[in-house]
């Protein structure tokens, strides 16, 4: 709570009168303060502070963090995330899985023109790099060496995870690096896996209208395979109810824009858990990229680089041995709980609700990494961007809730590969104007794009960002690529396929959850058009 202060001023001659005022009113400001500090708490005291942050080490090879509404296990040196305790359930994962097989990083990467490897980050070396009542801050490290496992990726690995003293989960960010000289690789996938109690977590949420009681692993075995591997229909399901339905975790795919918040429900006792992403800027490929989410298993994921949808041509290529880092999150898994009493849908509603919270607080300022810069060490760009359509209008436009964006430099429409550097973007007003907060330094080109327009902007300038600095781009213009006026058009150029119908589907090949829903997104929409 903030508290009105007085301003303080010297007394100059004959003014005794304004020095006793201030002083009443210091008075009065004590008064309210104490008033305020002991209103609504019984005998005037207020509520215990939560208890601090406290690590030790668990069984031989484990090591606990506990806030005293979490306990997070860790394998040491590994770093695997291997057990959750909260409200009373002793491990929100699956305890049957094997300890590496719970709350993982993972990569699929290849030499180039060889197979694809399959390669889960394990550490090697771990230390504690924050360690108070406040926070704790652990570190698992591993570093390529030449002579490592040939399914080892060569990049340095620096997993972190922090608990806080009041939080009620923990969160986990990783450093990717490839110092200077190393081989040449291809890297296709790059995320987090948390692997969930299947007894207890039967309940999926993606977002207000992407929630269902969802399919048992057993219900995939039993099921019939359809025309790829992970599209299954449900024949003998354990919930006679999806009996007919198809299962298939891209079903279940989101923007990158809106791939904010997804998790489970337990039903008994009613627990949430969530997988809360702040921002987006160290996602690859832009805010409409589709990615996957969560789905059965129960399965949970944190998706930073995948190829899906798109291919070969949004995976990170490495050659010429050039150095290179990233950092990937911090994300949030949230835990929250209600009364057995309680409607279990409030916890969707409160995820939501702490997902708007920390994208406020975003960047943290609790990342101990040098690599992971504070709100003061990045920059901001403002502007306003308008379209100039000749067949449309004599008069400018305004770029009506333009998508505007900072990205790597490159060509018209390159940030939607592009998958190596950071991406920042915002949504401009009705107006055109926008404003993009907490730029990391760098150089970067300027990006936009209308919806209802065709084609892409691009900014002509490199846009330079330094510590603390605000640039105004002004006034920009976009000129869409014309050879004449529309004849017809089907469609909005707006990537989405929001306007496109859907006939009826399969009866026997379909999932309940969008049987009343026509309209379907897909990951790359091409509107076409014939103009004169």
């Amino acid at each position: 709570m903030s508290y009105w202060r007085p301003q303080w001023r010297p007394i100059g001659p004959g003014g005794r009168r304004q020095g006793a005022a201030m002083v009443h009113l210091l008075l009065l400001w004590c008064c309210i303060v104490r008033s305020a500090s002991t209103h609504h708490f019984p005998g005037g005291r207020k509520p215990k502070p939560p208890p601090g942050v406290q690590l030790s080490l668990h069984d031989p090879g484990q090591v606990r963090i506990d806030n005293g509404l979490v306990q997070v296990t860790l394998s040491i040196p590994d770093g695997d995330v291997i057990g959750i305790r909260y409200n009373g359930i002793d491990n929100l994962l699956e305890g049957l899985n094997e300890e590496n097989n719970r709350g993982y990083w993972d990569v699929v990467w290849n030499w180039p023109g060889e197979p694809i490897k399959y390669d889960r980050i394990q550490g090697t070396i771990y230390r504690v790099v924050t360690q108070n009542e406040d926070q704790i801050e652990m570190s698992f490290v591993r570093k390529w060496s030449p002579s490592a496992n040939h399914t080892v990726v060569p990049l340095h690995i620096d997993k972190r995870y922090i608990v806080r003293r009041g939080t009620s989960g923990f969160y986990a960010y990783g450093i990717f690096e490839r110092p200077e000289g190393l081989p040449d690789i291809e890297m296709d996938q790059v995320r987090i896996v948390y692997r969930l109690q299947n007894k207890k977590f039967h309940f999926m949420a993606l977002s207000d209208d992407r929630q269902r009681v969802m399919p048992m692993p057993e219900d995939r075995i039993t099921g019939q395979p359809l025309a790829y591997p992970e599209a299954v229909l449900l024949t003998d399901p354990i919930n006679p109810e999806l009996r007919g339905e198809v299962d298939d975790k891209y079903q279940y795919s989101c923007e990158n824009q809106y791939n904010n918040v997804h998790g489970w429900i337990c039903g008994d006792p009613p627990v949430g858990f969530w997988l809360i992403t702040p921002s987006n800027e160290f996602r690859t490929a832009g805010p409409v990229k589709q990615d996957l989410t969560s789905h059965v298993g129960p399965i949970t994921l944190s998706m930073f680089v995948s190829t899906h949808y798109a291919g070969k041509e949004v995976g990170m290529k490495f050659m010429g041995g050039r150095p290179w880092k990233k950092v990937f999150g911090p994300v949030l898994i949230y835990l929250n709980s209600v009364p057995p009493e309680e409607d279990t849908s409030t916890l969707w509603q409160n995820a939501k609700e702490k997902m708007y919270m920390e994208s406020k607080t975003w960047p943290y300022g609790f990342a101990e990494s040098e690599d992971f810069p504070s709100s003061k060490e990045r920059g901001m760009v403002v502007g306003q961007l308008l379209v100039r359509d000749r067949y449309v209008s004599k008069r400018s436009l305004w770029g009506e809730f333009a998508y505007v964006g900072l990205a790597s430099p490159g060509h018209v429409g390159s940030w939607q590969r592009e998958n190596k550097g950071y991406q920042f973007w915002h949504r401009a007003d009705r107006k055109g104007n926008f404003i993009i907060n907490n730029i990391r330094a760098g150089e970067y080109n300027l990006y936009g794009w209308v919806p209802g327009t065709i084609g892409d902007y691009k900014y002509k300038g490199i846009v330079t960002i330094t510590p603390g600095s605000e640039i105004n781009l002004g006034m920009l213009i976009y000129e869409p690529p014309r050879h004449g006026p529309t004849l017809w058009e089907i469609g909005v150029p707006d990537r989405t396929a929001s306007e496109f119908y859907v006939p009826e589907p399969y009866p026997t090949l379909t999932n309940n959850l969008y049987a009343n829903n026509r309209q379907y997104r897909f990951a790359s929409i091409k509107h076409k058009h014939c103009v004169s």
